[in-house]
């Protein structure tokens, strides 16, 4: 009998689930709070990535004051992420300047909210081999440019993660369909899992009027969250990390999780979790 086919490992979200969707929105505006309410209703999980000396710019996309930023996102559910304190190109000012707006961002977040901040989105994009390096060194665990892949695939380079798609693009209601309706597990050869990452800010929905793309979204994955995984960045990133850290016998027949966490994987089409601090051997 062919078996090769059959003796490959592939990573499942929790409770085995082979999909998941995130979202990334950008510089803490007063839509946020529409937005917000939107996540809510679905159970929608992202990062919002802040600016931190730019509170109250109503002239630009009508920004919250800093205590109406604390109080619309602390209590939230979601992720709190850097965006430079003054949204500035990284990659066009000198490098320590650069990482002073990111040790400045950072330091301001975790102070107010009271939280360990990892994730990051490169305001205007602007990032280079150099600004990879340092914000890997100040603590940044990954960090999100706006180059579309218009693909499920998950990342290689978390310093520079491509979402799949803005919410404005036309690719959004095609990639939307395949996702909701389709499944890696409909694969034979590629089962791999599917990362579906939307970013955007929440103020075009208002300059565009249509509120209706993102309850749609969300809609969708409500009816099929028995498939999804529905998780903030640093959430998914931390489970790939866990994954990663798995340690397999020699002949691949056993596994072991040095992590805090379960991890699940598929084998021979039969999924297991993997409990924090144990070993599974997998039947043949």
């Amino acid at each position: 009998m062919f078996r090769q086919m059959f003796e490959e490992k592939y990573m499942r979200f929790p409770e085995g689930k082979c999909k998941a969707l995130t979202f990334s929105y950008d510089d803490g505006v007063r839509a946020d709070k529409h937005l917000l309410q939107v996540f809510e209703k679905y159970g929608l999980k992202g990062a919002f990535n802040l600016n931190s000396e730019l509170f109250d710019c109503q002239c630009w996309h009508d920004r919250m004051d800093e205590e109406e930023t604390y109080g619309t996102f602390k209590e939230s559910g979601q992720e709190v992420a850097l965006h430079g304190a003054r949204h500035i190109f990284l990659d066009k000012v000198p490098l320590c300047e650069a990482v002073n707006e990111v040790c400045k961002n950072r330091a301001y977040l975790e102070g107010k909210f009271g939280k360990i901040v990892r994730g990051m989105a490169y305001a205007y994009n602007g990032y280079n081999a150099d600004i990879k390096r340092v914000i890997a060194d100040l603590g940044v665990a990954y960090a999100r440019t706006t180059h579309s892949t218009y693909g499920f695939e998950m990342p290689t380079d978390w310093l520079e993660l491509n979402p799949t798609c803005h919410h404005t693009e036309k690719e959004l209601a095609p990639l939307a369909d395949k996702f909701f309706k389709g499944s890696p597990l409909k694969e034979f050869k590629h089962r791999e899992p599917w990362l579906f990452y939307v970013w955007g800010h929440s103020y075009e929905f208002d300059d565009n009027n249509n509120w209706d793309i993102i309850e749609d979204l969300g809609r969708r994955a409500a009816e099929n969250a028995e498939d999804i995984w529905l998780a903030t960045n640093i959430e998914i990133y931390e489970y790939v990390q866990a994954y990663e850290r798995l340690v397999f016998s020699l002949d691949g027949e056993r596994v072991y999780n040095p992590s805090a966490q379960s991890v699940w994987i598929e084998l021979r089409g039969k999924t297991y979790e993997v409990g924090a601090g144990k070993t599974v051997a997998f039947e043949k």
